[in-house]
């Protein structure tokens, strides 16, 4: 006998609540489907001081704001957004059936809009000084706002010479630092050890034997991992990246199994997770 009631029926079910997530919840509320979105914890947009190169606002707008403003939008046509991780998603009789804290949901389509964890140094103060600006995570969001700044990248192989190349369009003044043993690191780096650094109100110090070095802004290029294990634990197929890969309608190897956002790609704007989740919810209401 299943010791479970039986599941609650929604016609889509999204899986997280960042901005892909509650874009996609909106798609599909004003579509006039019965959509859930179970939220597992703070987007990492949650982290975002001020961002300028979101869409519509020019002036900047914060993550937690952009969030609740999201949130409130999916909620006006109908969303359901409840808390909790999934802890199992499993294909049933031409739906899914997703488990949270012990209560079951199913529907016919399921979007994961699960992200990425960022893999962070262990510096002390590290999130407050992400949250005040200090330390970046993405050059293509904000790297304008460093322009002419003396910038660090830390990182412990080629992404952070990529990212020093890439933020060298913005200043002239930019380091590369090393942690690890990476032997791809580049032989100009600066190997150090996370303890060197240290956040004060206004710069990020590199101390060392041979005296201190203050920066601006401290770059992490530390790689991030894709939360994709719920997909991949049906069969849906992920890139050399870990990137989850899906088709032109955002659908993965797996038959009504959608993804969009930073589980997709690693390019990790949220423009293009808007713009991804559009795309999923309407093939989810088109199937």
């Amino acid at each position: 006998m299943d010791a479970f009631p039986a599941p609650e029926r929604f016609d889509a079910v999204v899986v997280g609540a960042g901005p892909a997530g509650l874009t996609a919840a909106t798609y599909l509320g004003r579509f006039r489907r019965r959509v859930l979105v179970l939220d597992g914890g703070p987007s990492r947009a949650t982290w975002i001081p001020e961002s300028h190169n979101t869409p519509g606002f020019p002036r900047g707008i914060g993550g937690d704001e952009l969030l609740a403003r999201l949130r409130d939008q999916a909620e006006e046509y109908g969303a359901v957004i409840r808390p909790g991780r999934v802890e199992r998603l499993e294909s049933v009789a031409a739906a899914f059936r997703l488990e949270v804290g012990g209560v079951r949901f199913e529907a016919p389509t399921a979007l994961l809009a699960t992200g990425v964890v960022d893999r962070l140094p262990d510096i002390p103060g590290l999130e407050a000084a992400i949250r005040r600006g200090q330390v970046r995570m993405c050059p293509i969001c904000d790297a304008y706002e460093a322009t002419d700044a003396k910038i660090a990248v830390l990182g412990s192989g080629p992404l952070a010479q990529r990212e020093a190349e890439f933020l060298r369009t913005y200043s002239p003044d930019v380091t590369v630092l090393t942690v690890g043993e990476a032997e791809d690191a580049p032989r100009d780096a600066a190997r150090i050890a996370p303890s060197d650094l240290r956040f004060e109100p206004d710069q990020v110090v590199l101390s060392r034997a041979d005296g201190e070095t203050p920066f601006d802004y401290l770059y992490l290029a530390l790689g991030c991992a894709s939360q994709a294990g719920l997909a991949c634990a049906l069969g849906a197929r992920q890139d050399e990246l870990g990137n989850l890969l899906v088709d032109s309608h955002q659908m993965t190897a797996v038959e009504g199994l959608y993804a969009a956002g930073d589980v997709v790609r690693g390019l990790n704007q949220i423009a293009v997770a808007a713009g991804e989740a559009a795309i999923a919810a309407t093939a989810m209401h088109n199937r």
